[in-house]
């Protein structure tokens, strides 16, 4: 993985720490434009702060991606998001045509790129982006067990 590739990882998994510190899942996210190396959007999940349920951290870029952009496809974009997709996220994703999804922690209950549904894989999907998996694993995932942990 590049040096880019790392901060811009980074940057995802200090919005999820963000998240689970104002009492959401901490998930973050970044969406990069590749060419020029820009960051449209970086977010954390805001379900429970907007009433939302698909307020999740990807659905939250790639709204202010579209926006930002003036366009609702995302071609050329990356991805970074600190939890596999779940199949919503993964739909939009493809709807959205970004280019390439980095992951952190894999998801085996609620994951929709690599478990569950593999929304890519189906042949309903119009669009299925570059997918990297696994990238800063370890702490993506201690974030989560942390925040579960300590609200149990």
């Amino acid at each position: 993985m590049t040096n880019e590739a790392v901060n811009y990882m980074n940057q995802a998994l200090e919005r999820a720490k963000a998240g689970g510190d104002a009492g959401e899942v901490p998930v973050g996210a970044v969406l990069v434009e590749r060419a020029s190396g820009t960051v449209l959007a970086a977010d954390h999940n805001q379900v429970e702060t907007l009433n939302d349920p698909t307020a999740h951290a990807e659905m939250q870029v790639i709204r202010a991606g579209a926006k930002s952009r003036g366009d609702k496809r995302l071609e050329g974009c990356d991805l970074y998001v600190t939890l596999e997709p779940c199949a919503m996220c993964a739909a939009a994703i493809a709807h959205a045509r970004i280019g390439r999804v980095i992951f952190g922690a894999y998801d085996p209950k609620g994951g929709g790129v690599e478990h569950g549904a593999r929304v890519f894989e189906q042949p309903t999907c119009h669009h299925k982006p570059e997918v990297v998996g696994g990238i800063n694993e370890i702490e993506a995932g201690e974030i989560l067990k942390t925040f579960f942990r300590e609200k149990r």
